[in-house]
């Protein structure tokens, strides 16, 4: 019997079948298409994270330990790929005489590398000049010395003689801060810089110039051993950080203290397992509400069918079947659609990471696919139990063959409305918001000394309470419109209808349940798609700025410490595609005992090079304090923290201690502060002061540039820093925004919010088109009787396609406007509580109107479609259509 009760579905309930596994479909794709993109996106960060570090750990051995022991440990370990032996030692300082002129510098560190150390560790040292073998200068290094190739260096260890050695080579250390790490100290008290002055020497030469200080003075020489981790990790940058840190434990164990381990492999995935939080907290914030609405449009597309689906069980129970019976068939109903839906969905996953990501499986191994995929299934085959089977269990239990069989039942608010939950909801989500912005809206808590970090589950409340309030008040609105204003339907609906407005109106009042569940539906699914799309350009705004903020502009141009190159160097710097150059000065300052980073500005003229928002600035708009400077030239721009530690108030004089070019000593010079500086183009995140660049000149003497910001109208950036590193040659550092934007932005911003938008997005249109035109659709069908007997009371075709459209019409007005007023405040909430995601925050969110206004003609589109559909079924010839039904 089951087999004929199936086939006769098939057959006589196509499309409430097809509707319904449709909805399925989409909670399952979505499912499982976030899903799987949560793990490629964890897998991805891991993978970065280990290709980003030049040198996975660093054993420093300890005084009295054996070396040769140590050694033998390390490359005895199965998870060490390979190892080198490099040497360490702090110089008195370095000295060059060049054209008849003698520079000399400070302390520095002299480095003794084996022969294969650039071949083992290629990230470590980079050529700029020379042929890599023999001894090399940092690129710092050799400005301050005013040293070239073939040039001497003198070097001053201690307890030994001066050695002069040739210069071979001139090298950047990219990774130089964990390069001269203080290896087992805490990060409090790491060096704030790494050193100005590196001597890179071959070891066998480092041996000889260290010889006689390490024979009376051994602790004078450190000796590291740089080791290249080659065991499989994790794809959960959480374990792999696990496992890393067990990993240096144990070494350090088993040499029984002769090494104390830099970790910096565990430090890079520490900064990735926050990143893999936080792309958890995006699934949850945006993929969990549209997997619940797909679920809910799924049971509003079986509840469309419901009161049909009770007369046939009523039917079947009058003759003869047992309640047993009745519920076999609906669980079958059940079981078809749910595996249709859950095949399809995975079908539809599988399509959208083609198109999103190149491959089926998002980029993850089969068996993490296969896990989410059946995940899934089993959600959509629950889904389809709970829409389906339990409606007809229930009742089963609680409904007589009488009741199930009544065509008009009396209709109750729900007892929620009664209770003014809606109105509870959204008080407490107010509430929770304004808790978690007492808290700076921490998402993601690390706290100190704890080397565990962990998601505050917290602050989803608040979303989520808003989401649910605003539901629930949007039902509560529209269903009292319907059941109290039917003299105003009745008028919007007689353009329509006729003379049977009133008719349309007492129709749609007495149908307002499953109205005004449709028209929520509709309205939810217009608000994930306008807080998703809102939130994620928000985010792709932000991470441009951020990488804007770090390069400073398009391209920079970086001179090295301690040159003197004036702004007139801007007319060198005009190559093909560049539209203007702005000179950025940089120097230190000291505020009190703080030293801080200084940068002068041209006022008039630094946002023809990059962009200034006013979020960057308290006190005044960016165009305000701009023209503070430039009017007053002692104007003094400082960090919210130096105000707050000297307790400044506007227009308070600070004196600056500056370096005088002409005396090479510390001057005094005043400034007034008139404003507060959070960020700026190229300055650190913490304490920072901005002046005017003119006046910075005059009172030190130099015009020195720091930097030049270059703008190339936002177009070939990567091929302008090219023709300038050509140029310039090692005298310079040349970045482009292109490469910042990847190096600045968190694993998932730069490589996987572009797949992440295209999955959400296009499932919000679905989701939106679905939730209005499927929905409207088989309400509309399962009305035909209705139709066909006002047919035979003499209603016209023109006013049958009349009522179908004004339904059509007060559906769709009610969506878009509740949907409307839900997705603002949430898409505002949500970038809120999210702040933590963006650096800096943003002064003002981005509004995707191009994706929106898809949305909305989609939406449009697949209503006007139903409504239509209906419309021509409506004034099909009663009789026949009674026949049918």
């Amino acid at each position: 019997m089951i087999g004929r009760w199936v086939r006769g579905l098939l057959l006589h309930r196509t499309g409430r079948l097809a509707a319904t596994a449709a909805g399925i479909a989409l909670a399952v794709a979505l499912v499982a298409a976030l899903g799987s993109f949560l793990t490629a996106s964890k897998s991805t960060m891991t993978n970065r994270a280990v290709r980003s570090v030049a040198v996975d750990w660093q054993a420093e051995i300890q005084p009295g330990a054996d070396t040769r022991a140590v050694v033998a440990a390390i490359r005895a370990d199965p998870g060490v790929r390979a190892s080198e032996t490099v040497g360490m030692i702090r110089s008195t300082g370095l000295q060059s005489t060049t054209a008849g002129s003698t520079q000399s510098t400070g302390p520095g560190v002299v480095l003794g590398l084996p022969d294969g150390y650039r071949q083992t560790f290629p990230q470590a040292v980079r050529m700029l000049t020379g042929t890599g073998t023999g001894v090399l200068l940092a690129q710092q290094t050799a400005a301050n010395l005013h040293a070239a190739l073939g040039d001497t260096v003198t070097v001053h260890l201690p307890g030994t003689a001066p050695v002069s050695v040739p210069v071979a080579g001139v090298v950047d250390l990219p990774q130089a801060d964990s390069l001269f790490q203080k290896v087992g100290a805490p990060p409090q008290s790491q060096p704030s810089a790494p050193p100005d002055n590196v001597v890179i020497v071959p070891q066998d030469l480092f041996t000889r110039l260290t010889a006689s200080t390490a024979a009376t003075d051994p602790t004078a020489v450190t000796t590291q051993i740089h080791i290249a981790r080659g065991a499989p990790l994790p794809a959960d940058p959480a374990a792999a950080y696990t496992a890393v840190t067990a990993a240096a434990r144990n070494l350090e164990a088993r040499t029984s203290g002769g090494v104390v381990v830099g970790d910096n492999l565990a430090a890079t995935l520490d900064a990735a397992r926050q990143d893999a939080l936080y792309a958890q907290v995006l699934f949850l914030f945006l993929g969990v509400p549209g997997s619940v609405l797909a679920a809910l449009l799924t049971t509003a597309v079986a509840g469309a069918g419901a009161d049909r689906r009770r007369q046939e069980q009523a039917l079947l129970r009058t003759r003869g079947l047992s309640p047993r019976r009745v519920a076999a068939l609906a669980a079958s109903e059940a079981a078809v659609v749910g595996i249709t839906g859950g095949l399809l969905g995975i079908g539809i996953a599988a399509l959208a990471g083609l198109a999103a990501f190149g491959t089926a499986s998002f980029g993850v191994s089969a068996a993490s696919a296969l896990a989410w995929s059946s995940a899934a299934f089993i959600l959509g085959v629950a889904v389809a139990g709970g829409a389906i089977l339990l409606p007809a269990l229930r009742d089963l239990r609680a409904t007589t063959i009488a009741q199930a069989r009544r065509e008009v039942r009396r209709t109750r608010s729900p007892r929620w409305m009664r209770y003014g939950l809606d109105f509870v909801l959204l008080a407490l989500s107010l509430l929770v918001f304004k808790a978690a912005g007492a808290n700076q809206y921490a998402l993601v808590l690390a706290p100190e000394g704890v080397p565990s970090i962990s998601v505050s589950y917290w602050a989803f409340l608040g979303p989520a309470l808003l989401w649910l309030g605003g539901a629930l008040l949007l039902w509560r609105l529209i269903y009292l419109a319907l059941a109290h204003g039917r003299p105003v339907l009745s008028r919007l609906a007689r353009p329509l209808t006729g003379t049977l407005a009133a008719t349309t109106a007492a129709g749609m009042s007495r149908r307002r349940r499953p109205l005004a569940h449709a028209a929520v539906l509709l309205g939810l699914a217009l608000a994930f798609a306008i807080s998703t799309s809102i939130f994620n350009a928000t985010y792709r705004q932000q991470a441009e700025v951020d990488a804007r903020l770090t390069n400073g502009a398009d391209v920079t141009v970086t001179q090295p410490p301690g040159t003197s190159t004036g702004p007139g160097a801007a007319s060198a710097l005009h190559v093909a595609g560049v539209r203007h150059v702005e000179p950025l000065v940089h120097r230190f300052a000291y505020v009190g005992a703080d030293l801080q980073d200084l940068y002068g500005v041209r006022p008039a003229t630094i946002t023809s090079a990059t962009s200034l928002q006013d979020a960057y600035f308290a006190g005044g708009t960016a165009r305000a304090l701009m023209h503070q400077l430039a009017a007053r030239p002692d104007a003094l721009l400082v960090s919210e923290e130096t105000v707050k530690d000297f307790r400044l108030a506007p227009g308070d004089t600070v004196n600056l201690r500056l370096r005088d070019s002409r005396t090479q000593s510390l001057r005094t010079v005043p400034f007034h502060y008139e404003g507060i500086v959070k960020e700026f183009p190229t300055a650190p995140k913490d304490s920072f002061l901005v002046a005017n660049a003119e006046y910075l000149g005059r009172a030190t003497g130099s015009d020195a540039v720091g930097s030049f910001l270059i703008d190339t109208g936002g177009t070939n950036q990567h091929g302008i820093a090219d023709a300038l590193r050509h140029k310039l040659g090692p005298s310079a550092t040349v970045t482009d925004i292109t490469q910042t934007r990847s190096n600045v932005g968190s694993s998932l911003t730069s490589v996987d919010l572009a797949g992440l938008s295209r999955i959400e997005l296009g499932f919000a249109v679905l989701l939106a088109a679905a939730s209005g035109g499927i929905v409207l659709a088989l309400g509309l069908a399962e009305r035909r009787r209705t139709f066909a007997i006002t047919t035979v009371l003499g209603a016209t075709r023109r006013q049958l396609r009349g009522l179908v459209l004004a339904e059509a019409a007060a559906l769709s007005a009610a969506g878009f406007v509740g949907g409307a007023a839900v997705g603002w405040a949430l898409s505002h909430m949500l970038i809120k509580v999210l702040t933590g995601v963006f650096d800096p925050p943003p002064a003002s969110t981005a509004v995707p109107w191009g994706y929106l206004a898809v949305t909305a003609l989609a939406t449009v589109a697949a209503l006007t479609a139903a409504a239509l559909n209906a419309a021509r079924r409506s004034v099909r010839p009663p009789v026949e259509e009674l026949r049918e039904l």
